[in-house]
């Protein structure tokens, strides 16, 4: 019984400390939300109370000052008072803000039913589920986008995403060559040639080189990249690093494009030249694994084990998952 009592009056003293935290809370926020730059708003409200307007205003005041979880109240108010596209798509974009991902969901499925012509909540939705990696309702979503509109490029682009995710290369270069041709924008460019070249088709090249001669302001840097990876990979050495060295022009601190380059150089068995270029790397930048792994790899191959171990040491404490890393300190340790 004494148990049971202490037990009991534990609960309730839990209850109360959280009681008394939810008041505090709410005064809290009745504090922001009477200080400016509120003020006027919420005065506003109390006189138009059913105003769905005026709480959309403070709710989007509160969003850009940071104070997401106290504008979730003012856009659900706003969606009860005024149901329609403009208010449910601000609630949604709150509700995903404070990582209210479930009630996310359950709106923009009522929302695809209220209205079924506007594409907007299937693709938030069909986002949703490709980052909790649904891919194929993610996909199924997009299809219907498709369906009602085949001339939506962001939805061929989406779609080319998702079959990649699902391992379907082929159907993947079919629409993403679709949504290129509907609008030849760089980003989807790039994620073509980008599998063109993964797939070493000199359909990349040819891609690539359209795309740098539309590059008016001269910093475009991933077709070059993308270049240079095919040169790689088909072992045209020379012209990779040609590739790889208009990368680091435009952009000093592409660390990729170093590391590239010193694995060709490192292909090449020239290893005091590729430590040179991944010793670059690490400088640019010293908080990426990549650069120390291969630091590791030229130590290594030129007897240098303990200064090895050490790189590749340091490659996993910026990346604890770096497999590769790992292995090789257990074979230098054997």
């Amino acid at each position: 019984m004494k148990y049971y009592l202490s037990g009991l009056l534990s609960f309730f003293c839990l209850l109360m400390l959280c009681r008394c935290s939810s008041v505090d809370q709410r005064q809290e926020n009745q504090q922001i939300l009477s200080a400016l730059p509120y003020a006027t708003v919420t005065d506003s409200i109390k006189k138009f109370p059913g105003n769905a307007a005026l709480y959309i205003e403070r709710g989007t005041l509160l969003s850009q000052n940071n104070h997401h979880e106290i504008a979730t109240a003012d856009y659900k108010k706003a969606w009860e008072l005024k149901p329609d596209e403009s208010t449910a798509l601000q609630y949604i974009s709150n509700m995903l803000v404070v990582n209210k991902t479930r009630e996310a969901v359950v709106l923009l499925k009522d929302c695809i039913t209220r209205y079924p012509n506007d594409p907007e909540f299937r693709r938030r939705l069909s986002e949703l589920y490709e980052q909790t990696e649904q891919y194929q309702k993610a996909l199924d979503l997009n299809e219907e986008i498709l369906r009602r509109d085949s001339s939506n490029f962001e939805s061929w682009f989406a779609k080319g995403k998702l079959l990649i995710a699902l391992k379907d290369t082929m159907g993947a270069i079919q629409a993403l060559e679709q949504s290129y041709k509907l609008q030849p924008v760089n980003y989807t460019g790039s994620a073509l040639a980008s599998i063109y070249a993964s797939r070493h088709d000199p359909r990349a090249l040819s891609l690539c080189d359209e795309m740098i001669k539309k590059d008016s302001s001269g910093t475009f840097t991933d077709a070059y990249f993308i270049k240079g990876i095919y040169y790689s990979d088909t072992r045209q050495y020379k012209a990779a690093v040609v590739q790889f060295d208009e990368c680091i022009r435009r952009d000093w601190k592409f660390t990729d494009a170093y590391v590239e380059k010193g694995i060709v150089i490192y292909e090449q068995k020239l290893y005091d030249s590729a430590l040179h270029i991944f010793s670059m790397a690490a400088t640019v930048s010293n908080t990426i694994a990549d650069p120390y792994f291969w630091i590791g790899r030229c130590y290594e191959a030129t007897g240098k084990k303990d200064q090895a171990i050490t790189n590749y040491q340091r490659a996993l404490a910026l990346d604890p998952n770096f497999v590769q890393a790992s292995e090789r300190i257990k074979n230098l340790e054997r």
